[in-house]
C-alpha cells in the first residue's frame, strides 16, 4: 500500500504506541513471576534475557537482508510486526500459565 509520508509517520506512531501498551502488559506479568522468586522468578529472568538478545540478532540480520522493507516506512513496520508478534506469543504464554494456577 503506497502512503504518503505524514499518514506514514502517523500510522508508525500509533502501532509504536499500541505495541507501548501491549509490551507494558507483558512487563507486568513477567515482573510478578520474577518477584515470586525461586526457579519460576530465575527462569522466566534468563529467558526474557535470552529473548531479548535472540529478538536483537535476528532482526539485524531481516533488515539487513531486506526483508523487513525496502524504504524506512517498511522497515519500521516490518520491525513493529516482528515485536508485535513476540509480545502476543508472550502474552499467551504468561496468560496461560496465570489460568492455570487459578
Amino acid at each position: 500500500m503506497k502512503v504518503n509520508a505524514r499518514s506514514a509517520l502517523m500510522m508508525t506512531g500509533v502501532d509504536m504506541w499500541t505495541l507501548g501498551a501491549a509490551i507494558g502488559t507483558v512487563m507486568a506479568l513477567r515482573m510478578a513471576r520474577i518477584a515470586a522468586g525461586g526457579s519460576t522468578g530465575a527462569e522466566e529472568a534468563e529467558l526474557m534475557v535470552t529473548e531479548k538478545v535472540g529478538a536483537a540478532i535476528e532482526l539485524q540480520i531481516l533488515l539487513l537482508t531486506g526483508a523487513l522493507g525496502t524504504d524506512p516506512f517498511e522497515a519500521a513496520q516490518g520491525t513493529l510486526r516482528y515485536y508485535r508478534s513476540k509480545v502476543a506469543a508472550n502474552h499467551r504464554r504468561l496468560t496461560n500459565k496465570l489460568e492455570k494456577l487459578a
